[in-house]
């Protein structure tokens, strides 16, 4: 197989969708906390990045053992396993490597973490699973919005803020004689959550306009995703507010000390937000309008890293 077909089969360019969250959480620890690990940095990034590809490796593979309409953008174009020939067993492989690999390297980085590492690691790997296989995957169900947009936005962020940190900062566990202790900071854990909103919202939405523009194909392909139980007009609705919801972070920014300056800059950016939320509203299409969800989710969370970066410079001086 070549790198290029391999690079389709893993779908690298929505990578950004596990990798931007991953640099907002390493910057926040930083902003925040004042503290950075290069090691539990490297780890995480190889663990995230190879789990990553393995799960749209599996949810191409699942999709192409599944499909019932078997023509189309969708199938013919979309899917690499298809569009090259990809012999079933080449993909398996590529599979079991990637998984091993993003094994390998987590536990490492639980080794030199601590068990919430580990455990929600585990969460995240079975949940990453689940999504694209099982007798009724999460992504053929009305939760796939939900679990992507809090698995890829909060939780990745809180574990890529969380390994840079000392435990008793965030959470920490302790076993000890058959009882386990968990002490949980509240409101740090909080402002976490508040700060992942633009990549929970422009993650779910992703997967929700994926979801809008395939309506019509999911039916026949027996996939029953959340536009198919709410409908097309209350779907796009909650495009639009789960967007208006992805900016709620910028008062949390303020109360941290962010610069006001910085926040403005950040707020300008609904502009185009708005304007490719009126493109897709007018036209829902995987090859011409999907495109759109992932600029919006580029834009509202390159702008937030931007601004976490300017936070950090600013407070040097």
């Amino acid at each position: 197989m070549t790198l290029g077909r391999f690079m389709q089969l893993v779908e690298i360019k929505t990578k950004a969708a596990s990798m931007i969250p991953f640099a907002i959480g390493s910057l926040y620890a930083v902003y925040r906390f004042h503290e950075f690990q290069w090691l539990h940095f490297v780890l995480m990034f190889v663990s995230l990045l190879s789990f990553d590809m393995a799960t749209t490796a599996i949810n191409n593979y699942i999709d192409y053992k599944k499909a019932v309409k078997t023509q189309g953008y969708g199938y013919e174009e979309h899917n690499a396993i298809v569009k090259y020939g990809i012999k079933e067993w080449t993909v398996v492989g590529i599979i079991f490597i990637l998984l091993g690999t993003a094994g390998v390297a987590g536990f490492i980085l639980f080794l030199h973490t601590n068990l919430v590492v580990l455990l929600l690691g585990g969460l995240s790997f079975l949940v990453g699973i689940l999504y694209s296989f099982g007798p009724i995957p999460i992504s053929r169900m009305p939760l796939g919005e939900i679990f992507s947009g809090l698995f890829m936005g909060f939780v990745i962020i809180f574990i890529s803020t969380y390994v840079h940190v000392g435990q008793d900062q965030l959470v920490s566990l302790l076993y000890d004689n058959g009882l386990l202790h968990v002490d949980i900071n509240i409101l740090e854990v909080l402002l976490v959550f508040f700060i992942s909103s633009p990549a929970i919202m422009g993650i779910a939405n992703i997967m929700l306009a994926n979801n809008i523009s395939d309506m019509e194909d999911d039916i026949e392909n027996r996939r029953y995703t959340l536009p198919v139980y709410i409908g097309k007009l209350n779907a796009l609705r909650l495009f639009r507010y789960a967007y208006w919801a992805a900016y709620l972070d910028l008062i949390v920014l303020w109360a941290l000390g962010v610069h006001p300056a910085i926040l403005l800059l950040v707020l300008l950016t609904y502009i185009p937000i708005n304007r490719n939320i009126k493109l897709f509203e007018a036209k829902q299409t995987k090859k011409d309008t999907f495109i759109l969800s992932v600029r919006n989710f580029m834009i509202t969370n390159v702008a937030r890293i931007a601004a976490l970066g300017a936070a950090i410079l600013l407070s040097q001086w």
